[in-house]
């Protein structure tokens, strides 16, 4: 007990960083608050703020919105570093230096990969894809205008298939050589040994994957605001942003930020629980 006493002033700090903000945005979220009209504050109105969001058209859009940019942007993400992952995992000259670029778009900053992506690769008139598909006959395409969803994905998709190569590529390297060498000898054709050998060994590597970049990618707000503002588009964290910052609706944006949490926290339940069958599967196969 006296051991831990000198912790306590920090825990305190840290439970008041944390958790203050939290149990205001919480508090915000029942009360009518309008920067622009409420002259006396913050008016207390309960469960309003929820359930008038609920029967709101453009906040369900934005529901929609962020599922299918979410699932489409881990789907690729995910196919894209499985297949990156199975490429840097075989022995090559310069394996080092492919693995270090390969990771590259993970570590720019999102802001600039959505400027760089708006400007650079999908610009009508000076973009790279449009002068690629340009080469064989294909008219230019106003990507960002025709397709802002589509766009938004494979930005996304761009920066984050680093980070499940390099979570799936973790799994590759754990998976025992002995036993796909014993595949070999038996005469297990190759697409027969990523099926019932590798995959089967990178299941719960692929669950962890999904979910951890679920968890961060349903929070993307750069590439949306900065490459492809619309209704289209619009997911949770950029209506949220609309609200709180563009309407002065405080007490609703606080309502959606709630919102948002418990779906993130339910996410991240799953993860920690993937992540914690991971660690006891892989200290079984130690001992």
């Amino acid at each position: 007990m006296k051991v831990a006493l000198p912790l306590y002033p920090t825990m305190i700090v840290v439970l008041l960083v944390s958790q203050l903000p939290f149990l205001l945005t919480l508090w915000y979220s029942l009360n009518d608050w309008n920067l622009a009209t409420s002259q006396d504050g913050p008016e207390f109105i309960g469960l309003a703020n929820y359930a008038e969001i609920f029967t709101e058209p453009e906040f369900l859009q934005a529901a929609g919105n962020t599922a299918i940019m979410t699932v489409g942007a881990v789907l690729i993400s995910f196919i894209v570093g499985l297949l990156l992952a199975l490429l840097v995992n075989r022995e090559f000259r310069g394996r080092g230096v492919v693995r270090t670029l390969l990771i590259i778009p993970f570590l720019v900053l999102p802001a600039a990969t959505a400027l760089l992506w708006k400007n650079t690769m999908l610009g009508t008139t000076y973009g790279i894809v449009n002068w690629v598909i340009g080469l064989v006959g294909i008219p230019p395409v106003d990507w960002l205008g025709q397709h802002p969803m589509l766009s938004v994905i494979i930005i996304l998709s761009w920066q984050w298939s680093p980070f499940f190569m390099l979570i799936l590529l973790a799994g590759l390297q754990s998976e025992d050589p002995s036993i796909i060498e014993a595949a070999k000898v038996d005469g297990a054709r190759s697409f027969d040994r990523f099926r019932y050998l590798t995959w089967r060994h990178l299941r719960p590597y692929s669950e962890l994957s999904v979910v951890l970049g679920s968890i961060y990618i349903i929070q993307t707000f750069d590439a949306v605001y900065l490459a492809a503002q619309g209704s289209a588009t619009t997911n949770l964290p950029y209506y949220l942003y609309q609200r709180a910052f563009r309407g002065l609706e405080i007490g609703q944006a606080s309502a959606m930020a709630v919102i948002v949490l418990i779906a993130t926290l339910i996410i991240a339940s799953i993860g920690l629980r993937v992540a914690s069958n991971l660690l006891k599967s892989t200290e079984g196969r130690a001992s």
